[in-house]
This record gives C-alpha cells, sequence and structure tokens, in this order.
C-alpha cells in the first residue's frame, strides 16, 4: 500500500541530510536580528547558526570551537559600532571570519571594521540580502587566495620592555598573561627571549620547564604551524608559552628561530607577550618582534638609573617601530619600598616627558604568593588592581578612576602638610 506518511518521512530526512552546512554563530541583541538570521538561513537549506545573546562571556564561551567559520555579530544597540567591535575583538578566534551587523551608516565605520578584518552589513537588510553576503563570505573563505576582510587575522604583539634587569618584566608578563587568558578568556602566547636562564616559568607557575632544545642545522624556513605548535609549552587552552635553548646556535640565531616560530603561530592566537628583560643578550635592533610590535609596555623601577635609561630606550623604541599606530605604556613598578626609591612618579614622568600609566604599589608579599602557585592579580594584595587597569589599557579600555576613600583623602592631606 502507498504509504504518503513514510514517504514524506524519507524526504524531510533526505532535505535535512542535503542541507549545506556553514558552521557558524550569532551574537544577537534584538529579536528582530535573530529571527532574520534564522530564516535567512533556513529558507536557503543552510544549517542556522547557533544563538547567543551579545555578552562578552557568552562570546567567550562560544567561539573557541576550532571548526567555527563564521562568526555574525550583531551590533544595532551600539553607540560606536567601532569602538565595541575592537572592545570584544579580542574575544574572536582569528581563524574565523567576522560579520558586524548595525545600522551606523558611515563610510569610516565600514573602514574602520575592514582594517580590523571585519566585513560590516548595514541594518535594515532583506533576508536575501543577508544570505547573499554570507554566502560571498563563505566563498572567500574556500578560495585559496583568501583575500579581503575575512582572512586570517595576525595577533596583536605586545612587547614588555625592561629598563633594566630586576624591575619585575617578567613579573608582569606572567601576571597580564594570566589575567588575558583566565579572566578575559583570550588566547594568548607568552614568548621568553631569554635562551640563557630567566625565571618567567616559575612566575607563570609551571614547574619543571625543560625549554624545547633547537639543533644546529634545524632550518626555520620549514618550518610550519603544526611544526611551531609542537615547539610550545601548553599551560592551558588559552594560554601557551615559547621557549627555546640551543647548546649550538648563538643567541642571535635562537632569536631569528623565535621569530619564525612566532610569525607562523600569529594567526592561531589574539595576543602574543614578549618578555624582554634587559638582561637577555642581544640588542634591541636585533628584535624584529619589537620592530613590529603593536605596542611596547616599559616597565621601570623607582631609581634614577632606570628612569634614565627607560627615556633612552623610548627614543630606540620609536626608531626602531615605525608603526604610527604604536602604543607605548610605561610602567612605574615599586619593587622596593619607597624609602629606598630614588626616583617617585613625578621625577620619572619628567624625565620621560609623559605621563605614567600604571603604578604598581609595592608589595613584599608578593614573592609568597608566586611561590604559593597563586596569582597576584587574582590576590587581594595591593598590586592586583593596577595589574588589571594594565590589562585594560592593553584592550583599549577607558580606566576608570576609583575614588578614594575619606581616610586615604586624610593620608594623603597628611603628606602634603
Amino acid at each position: 500500500m502507498f504509504d504518503l506518511v513514510d514517504l514524506l518521512s524519507k524526504k524531510q530526512q533526505t532535505e535535512s541530510i542535503e542541507q549545506q552546512k556553514i558552521t557558524s554563530v550569532l551574537f544577537y541583541q534584538t529579536a528582530e536580528c535573530q529571527e532574520l538570521v534564522q530564516e535567512a538561513f533556513r529558507f536557503e537549506g543552510i544549517v542556522p547558526p547557533a544563538m547567543a545573546r551579545n555578552q562578552d562571556d557568552q562570546i567567550a564561551d562560544h567561539v573557541r570551537q576550532s571548526d567555527i567559520e563564521i562568526v555574525i555579530v550583531e551590533l544595532n544597540n551600539s553607540k560606536d559600532v567601532s569602538t565595541d567591535a575592537e572592545r570584544i575583538s579580542h574575544l574572536l578566534p582569528n581563524h574565523a571570519s567576522v560579520i558586524v551587523v548595525g545600522s551606523e551608516d558611515a563610510i569610516s565605520t565600514i573602514r574602520n571594521l575592514k582594517a580590523m578584518g571585519f566585513y560590516y552589513v548595514f541594518w535594515p537588510v532583506s533576508k536575501q540580502e543577508f544570505i547573499d553576503f554570507v554566502r560571498s563570505v563563505y566563498d572567500n573563505r574556500q578560495r585559496s587566495s583568501h583575500r579581503g576582510p575575512g582572512k586570517k587575522r595576525r595577533a596583536k604583539y605586545i612587547s614588555i620592555l625592561g629598563s633594566k634587569g630586576g624591575v619585575g618584566t617578567s613579573f608582569i608578563t606572567a601576571e597580564v598573561a594570566h589575567q588575558l587568558s583566565s579572566a578575559r578568556k583570550t588566547s594568548c602566547l607568552v614568548v621568553e627571549q631569554n635562551y640563557h636562564g630567566g625565571n618567567l616559568d616559575i612566575l607563570m607557575g609551571i614547574r619543571k620547564l625543560e625549554k624545547r632544545k633547537i639543533q644546529k642545522g634545524s632550518l626555520a624556513s620549514s618550518l610550519d604551524s603544526a611544526s611551531a605548535q609542537s615547539l610550545l609549552h601548553k599551560q592551558n587552552p588559552m594560554l601557551s608559552m615559547l621557549a627555546l635553548a640551543s647548546e649550538q646556535l648563538d643567541t642571535l640565531s635562537l632569536l631569528d628561530y623565535s621569530n619564525v616560530v612566532v610569525d607562523q603561530l600569529s594567526e592561531e592566537v589574539n595576543f602574543i607577550l614578549e618578555d624582554l628583560s634587559s638582561s637577555v643578550g642581544f640588542s634591541l635592533e636585533a628584535d624584529k618582534f619589537l620592530a613590529h610590535a603593536d605596542m611596547v609596555v616599559l616597565v621601570i623601577d623607582p631609581t634614577v638609573s632606570s628612569v634614565r635609561e627607560a627615556a633612552r630606550l623610548k627614543e630606540r623604541v620609536h626608531k626602531l617601530n615605525s608603526n604610527p599606530a604604536l602604543r607605548l605604556i610605561t610602567v612605574l613598578n615599586h619593587t622596593v619600598a619607597n624609602k629606598l626609591a630614588t626616583a617617585g612618579k613625578q621625577e620619572a614622568e619628567t624625565i620621560l616627558k609623559q605621563p605614567i600609566d600604571i603604578e604598581i604599589p609595592y608589595c613584599d608579599a608578593i614573592n609568597a604568593t608566586i611561590l604559593e602557585d597563586k596569582r597576584v592579580v587574582a590576590s587581594k594584595l595591593k598590586a592586583a588592581e593596577p595589574l588589571k587597569q594594565l590589562t585594560s589599557l592593553l584592550l583599549g579600555e577607558t580606566l576608570v578612576q576609583a575614588k578614594g576613600s575619606f581616610l586615604q583623602h586624610i593620608q594623603q592631606w597628611l603628606k602634603k602638610s
């Protein structure tokens, strides 16, 4: 007997199997956008994207899958599309194509998003126009040329540069890396440039780290992404460390090899942090990483020698790095008690000819905290808040100055009187 129900059931199964699948996710702000995207995908026989509200924690939880191809971000409720897109960019994987949906009709918005590597769809948009745009982005991904905004985005390069040894460069690198990866849910690669020692592994909470040995004759030119990944120490899914060593290669050869590894991995993570303590054995001019850095964190301590050297380093960095958008952030790290300091914040700002961005107070409990495998940035120590503020600055966020308590105001008044 002709069974119509059975036939229809089989037909529906076949149709669902034949549905095109573009692995995607939508972070929506309005029900209208959510509904349009769902209907546009279904109408064209494409599996609809996963759906989640446009919130930082939701984005961090949903986009770390390696197979996500397209991320759609609705910013219709945004007052400044470019600023909000930049704010969440560190949460988005570099391998995915990003489509921003917004109601801001300005050429500058399109240009700004293109510079970030994002596509832009102006709202309101019809279902057909939207799905045609998604298809064009997807097709662009499949082409070997893979040009345009949808190409893989490069990680932000951050050089953390110490004015001299012992100012806390490695400590700050480790704490910022933890804050970015654990608290801010963004992927980080930490690069140690000290090939013959250093304590960055201890500061990061890694025990018994063995640096990857590079043999003489190892060709950096033959490295691919997989072989570069094999050189990393994975502390957790969001945080890795590159630490190389060699008994046969000199420091500059190791530096060149390290830079090639970093270049190979620059599309796999959101941030790459270089720990560039002044104790390393090469000149700044030899460091190609620093030459291409997007941000340089200049770390000084409250001594005249440190501040004067920082002023010289500042000039060298600007000569070496030709990036007009380079951000140089100054950090005054109080490694000694105030009574032992020979230069304060005001003196440092005068010599550097620029404001101190972050000031980390002296805390005698920092070493004990680290040795207990605890993070300073997650503690209640006075140094925790400035470290969080430094991370915020690196992410392009505006710092909100906390109002001091009445007791603090009285203490400050007594100091001045």
